[in-house]
């Protein structure tokens, strides 16, 4: 770190914009040369092998730098990650890497004054999911090739070797220098930071860091074994379902799920319920925990760390948690299998700018069939009670009914198109007759009570008559002419994301409050620089966006997130965690200004 303790020194003591930090220039002397020292530009700084890259934050904050620590693995003690491991091996480290964060800034924190004067270092804090972020990752990193002289002036190395670039843990954090106290700021960067660096390498638990790869290998494998089962969702004994009040902690002294006796499993070792494929209910009482239940199955989607209670709760990665949703957006969806018609539109090719709560969740459901998803997640807390059901009083008595009920559909999405449902219902008996299993939940205790409701529906001579099989076809093009970041007659682009739950890109207003199968604020900002991306790098007059999206995602595969982020757009952050598929699908669903039409021309 002897550059950049030079680089500070040779700031202005009151500096706000530490510029010579960002830039890095070293006066390079190669000594199997005959020709002069040249400047060379390098912001990555160097304790012993590992490197410290510092970047400037966007123009509004140059005292805030983004720091990101590159820890050799050889360092570390480690070998590179398994592909299958490498997000959880990360994820284990970020959190190691946080108690060291913690102790630094209890050290300089002082409540009579903001952080702006204190300084803070500012990590990651991850919930209890595991995903890939841009805040801890394993990457191939060079290696320093030089060795400091007087000043900012470095010799390369006289044995000409080329040195390779090494596996590296990168985690990346965020400081706040203090202003105008650059002594501070010198002892912060060049002594605090990588004394922190140093004891988390001398204190690494080996141990622990297997824990966390065994157990995401072994929810590789259960996922694995689901996708080829018929089961969409499991369920481990022991698990821990309800949360703490207030965060995503598991809840103290917690009943302990256990499966119901002829439904429980073994995969991959591990013992617990495995809920079907096909129409599953969910019911019980007030207080029961059938809410809690259905939440832990949605959080399935995600991998999860080592102490979080639902570590082997794993669903169909593809599902998606469905609601009504009053006043979204919809542009041409095809909603006819649920609504008849509407006084004056084609519910063929359905557009509204304030879709009601029959009318949103239809779209919902059409439009997370379109993309892929094979199990729908639906509590009728959440829902149009006028979508959800219609008894048989209701149907003899209204005989001009537009809305077809789910319940009327619920099968044939399973039998005609391998869409699973898995529902809570606490106040309708309507989908009893239609279920394939029932589960009633009664103080945390699960039990199938699937016989015993159909034995009540056939005592109440309660039969379904479905429907016929509708036309489930979505076709829709987007045009790229109001697809853009840039407003119109602007020459530069706008892309916020705020926290009262809207996106801003261009023109563009998006409710993104309908999107709750997102776990983070930072997969918010990713689908903003994921919305940009797609719009800013198309060429094309017609967007293939499955496509698109294709090639978005591989991109980010090879390389990570980093080309995403753009310091321009100043209430973006810089930690990013990588959302799904189906969300950015639906993010683009509901933009309200777009160019889209039905079918293919």
């Amino acid at each position: 770190m002897k550059r950049l303790k030079n680089k500070l020194l040779s700031m202005e003591s009151d500096t706000t914009t530490y510029k010579a930090m960002y830039e890095g220039s070293m006066s390079v002397i190669d000594p199997a040369s005959t020709l002069p020292p040249y400047v060379d530009y390098s912001a990555t700084y160097y304790n012993e092998s590992i490197g410290f890259d510092i970047t400037a934050a966007h123009k509004l904050a140059q005292d805030q730098p983004t720091v990101t620590v590159r820890i050799p693995c050889a360092t570390l003690g480690i070998d590179p990650p398994e592909p299958s491991a490498e997000s959880a091996e990360a994820d284990y480290c970020l959190r190691a890497f946080r108690k060291y964060m913690e102790e630094l800034n209890a050290g300089l924190y002082n409540r009579s004054r903001p952080d702006s004067e204190n300084g803070k270092y500012d990590l990651c804090a991850p919930g209890g999911e595991v995903v890939k972020r841009n805040t801890a990752y394993f990457a191939l990193c060079p290696q320093k090739d030089y060795t400091n002289g007087p000043g900012s002036v470095v010799y390369l190395l006289r044995d000409g070797i080329p040195r390779p670039p090494l596996m590296c843990l990168c985690i990346r954090i965020r400081v706040q220098l203090p202003q105008k106290k650059l002594r501070k700021a010198l002892q912060m960067m060049c002594r605090d930071l990588p004394d922190a660096v140093g004891r988390f390498v001398r204190d690494f638990d080996h141990e622990e860091l297997k824990k966390a790869a065994a157990l995401a290998e072994k929810q590789a494998a259960i996922r694995a074994w689901l996708k080829g089962s018929d089961y969409c969702a499991f369920v481990a004994n022991g698990s821990i379902l309800p949360r703490a009040k207030g965060t995503d902690l598991p809840m103290p002294d917690a009943v302990p799920f256990k499966s119901s006796p002829g439904d429980e499993i073994e995969i991959c070792g591990v013992r617990g319920m495995g809920i079907k494929k096909g129409v599953t209910v969910i019911t019980g009482g007030g207080y029961s925990g059938k809410s809690t239940l259905l939440d832990a199955v949605s959080a399935g989607i995600y991998d999860h760390a080592p102490g979080d209670g639902r570590e082997l709760c794993i669903t169909d990665e593809s599902a998606v948690t469905i609601s009504a949703e009053d006043g979204r957006s919809v542009r041409h969806v095809n909603i006819s299998p649920f609504i008849k018609w509407l006084p004056g539109g084609d519910t063929g090719d359905f557009s509204t700018d304030h879709a009601s709560g029959s009318t949103s969740q239809a779209a919902n459901i059409m439009e997370a069939v379109d993309c892929g998803a094979g199990l729908l997640l639906i509590d009728e807390d959440r829902s149009a009670t006028n979508f959800m059901i219609r008894d048989c009083m209701m149907k003899e008595l209204i005989e001009k009914e537009p809305i077809t009920p789910f319940t009327d559909r619920v099968n044939e999405l399973f039998l005609a198109h391998g869409v699973s449902t898995i529902l809570v219902i606490g106040g309708s008996g309507e989908y009893l007759s239609v279920a394939d299993q029932i589960y009633m939940m009664e103080d945390y205790l699960i039990q199938n009570v699937t016989k015993k409701a159909k034995d009540i529906c056939r005592s109440h001579h309660v039969t379904a008559f479905p429907p016929p099989f509708a036309d489930w076809r979505q076709c829709r093009t987007l045009y790229s002419d109001r697809f853009s970041s840039y407003p119109a007659g602007s020459g530069t682009e706008r892309l916020e994301v705020s926290d009262m739950g809207f996106l801003i890109m261009g023109d563009e207003k998006i409710d993104i409050r309908g999107l709750h199968d997102i776990v983070s604020p930072r997969q918010l900002d990713t689908l903003g620089f994921m919305l940009r991306y797609l719009a800013v790098s198309n060429d094309q007059r017609k967007i293939d966006i499955e496509k698109k999206i294709d090639e978005l995602y591989a991109r980010i595969a090879k390389e990570g997130m980093g080309f995403l982020y753009s310091p321009f757009f100043t209430t973006c952050k810089r930690f990013l965690d990588l959302p799904r598929r189906q969300e950015l699908r639906m993010l683009i669903n509901r933009m309200r200004k777009i160019h889209m039409v039905k079918g293919t021309d």
